[in-house]
């Protein structure tokens, strides 16, 4: 009988680099799937979205637009560390 491991010792299935290179592929083969995907599809609406692949790429630039802007909102709204503990209010 082996001893249970000590909570420092514990390896989880994504510890395992073979495992988050598996999932990395797996991504990009879905990705690239969707991608290819959208030349079979009809869409109906605007002449951009006639374009190949102009959902992946609006999507991709609507994501990069999100974390640039919440970094912006971080430096409005980041209060001190010590901003609860102050004994002025």
């Amino acid at each position: 009988m082996t001893a249970p491991p000590t909570p420092g010792d514990r390896r989880d299935w994504l510890d395992d680099a073979k495992n988050v290179r598996t999932i990395v592929r797996a991504l990009i083969a879905i990705s690239a799937i969707a991608f290819l995907g959208s030349a079979l599809y009809a869409s109906h609406g605007f002449a951009i979205e006639d374009v190949f692949g102009f959902y992946g790429v609006y999507g991709f630039v609507a994501c990069v637009a999100l974390v640039m802007i919440a970094k912006a909102m971080r430096r409005v709204l980041m209060r001190p560390e010590s901003y609860y503990d102050d004994d002025r209010y």
